[in-house]
């Protein structure tokens, strides 16, 4: 595999790029502070500007220094601000796999922001990085979230019962996946 990290990547309508430490009002405004936002993550919303702040030092320290880090910043190109997230959450190197995250402020939802960039990460992944397999899960109760990985090509693989904990409570987890040789362009 070829790690690049977070590389800045650009569709018609965003760019996907590392997130700065001056992002942390645009973030606030936007998402992270939501509780409807994060009802099916697994973190809290934020109540402290610092917890943000932190965050964004961090995932820019890391965008910068390690080429296994995969965390990038949703821009739409008319804002000009981040709206959202979207990440490798996981990978194992072993299998080849990566398992994307996400998550876009509820002013932005069924705009098809996220099938636009949850794509282009597609792309870059298996063709560019070369994992050979990109996986991603939701709760079964946030539907919306599995048409975002229907719409970018996903197969659904199955329903986990009770295998995830959000802030919604235990609930069972759908499962798609993507190989490099199914992707089209």
């Amino acid at each position: 595999m070829n790690h690049a990290g977070t590389k800045t990547i650009e569709t018609p309508r965003l760019i996907l790029r590392a997130f700065m430490p001056d992002d942390v009002d645009a973030m606030r405004r936007n998402w992270v502070t939501d509780a409807e936002v994060t009802r099916y993550l697994t973190w809290q919303p934020h109540a402290e500007s610092a917890a943000t702040r932190a965050l964004a030092e961090r995932w820019a320290r890391q965008a910068v220094e390690d080429p296994k880090f995969y965390q990038w910043a949703v821009v739409p190109k008319e804002l000009g601000e981040p709206i959202g997230s979207l990440s490798v959450v996981r990978m194992d190197e072993r299998t080849e796999t990566a398992e994307l995250g996400w998550c876009i402020g509820r002013n932005w939802w069924g705009r098809g922001y996220m099938p636009e960039a949850a794509r282009a990460l597609l792309v870059y992944l298996l063709r560019e990085v070369g994992f050979h397999c990109v996986r991603a899960e939701h709760d079964a109760r946030n539907p919306k979230s599995g048409r975002v990985m229907q719409k970018i090509g996903m197969t659904y693989e199955g329903t986990l019962r009770a295998a995830g904990v959000c802030n919604a409570g235990r609930g069972d987890m759908c499962v798609y996946s993507i190989l490099a040789e199914e992707l089209s362009q």
